[in-house]
């Protein structure tokens, strides 16, 4: 199975630690976020993994020629001009074709969920995407989404001045060909903003219960040193 694991923003709210590596690499308990993906990845039965890159995207390279890249082959795609979270996986469709799901994972969120539990959720239901939630403190700050008692997805609005709730998308979620022909063709383009509100009823909540944390504050970067529980043997 393949992955888009999303990785080119510019890690802004990560300064000074982005300054001089890209996002991706910032480590955790001195394991750098990729390493950490790539071998969830593998746990997980993914395969097949594009890495798209763009602010110090040498280091990234140069990284995976250093340690490999975990027994998951990776296809860097390096964007000149961002592309959006929605762009890059349009501007990438051909790699997903015939594919009937992938997986779509933002690389600055540290998690150690168990993605075969919710791939089993998604496969047994097949909607047009599944998308993983977790519950925040701050709900104006994520994409929150709103679901029924069949944990079909009635509402996604992203970062809303009066949240109706607090269950956000986590960044890690299911795809489909459904999804990416949702996506407008204008770049950039994103997920929260320009895609999910329009597949209202078709795509599915799965609540994770395993650690989770956005690491793309400061705030959040240092607490994750001392909370983050390592990936299951």
């Amino acid at each position: 199975m393949k992955a888009f694991l999303l990785a080119a923003g510019h890690g802004t709210r990560l300064r000074p630690l982005t300054d001089t590596i890209p996002k991706c690499l910032v480590p955790i308990c001195g394991v750098p976020m990729l390493q950490i993906w790539l071998e969830l990845c593998r746990k997980a039965g993914i395969d097949e993994v594009m890495l798209n890159l763009h602010a110090h995207s040498g280091l990234v390279r140069e990284w995976l020629n250093q340690n490999g890249s975990c027994g998951v082959r990776v296809r860097l795609s390096e964007e000149v001009a961002l592309l959006g979270s929605a762009g890059t996986l349009l501007g990438n469709r051909d790699w997903v074709h015939g594919d009937s799901r992938f997986w779509v994972l933002y690389a600055d969120v540290l998690t150690n969920a168990d993605l075969r539990a919710m791939l089993a959720f998604h496969d047994a239901r097949q909607p047009a995407a599944t998308l993983g939630l977790y519950r925040v403190p701050d709900p104006s700050r994520c994409g929150i989404v709103s679901f029924d008692d069949q944990h079909l997805i009635r509402g996604f609005v992203e970062k809303p001045a009066n949240p109706p709730g607090n269950w956000a998308f986590s960044g890690v979620m299911i795809g489909t060909s459904k999804l990416l022909d949702h996506i407008p063709p204008s770049f950039p383009s994103d997920l929260g903003f320009d895609v999910l509100p329009r597949l209202l009823g078709q795509m599915l909540a799965h609540p994770i219960s395993d650690f989770l944390l956005d690491i793309g504050t400061l705030e959040n970067y240092r607490a994750a040193q001392n909370s983050w529980p390592g990936l299951a043997a």
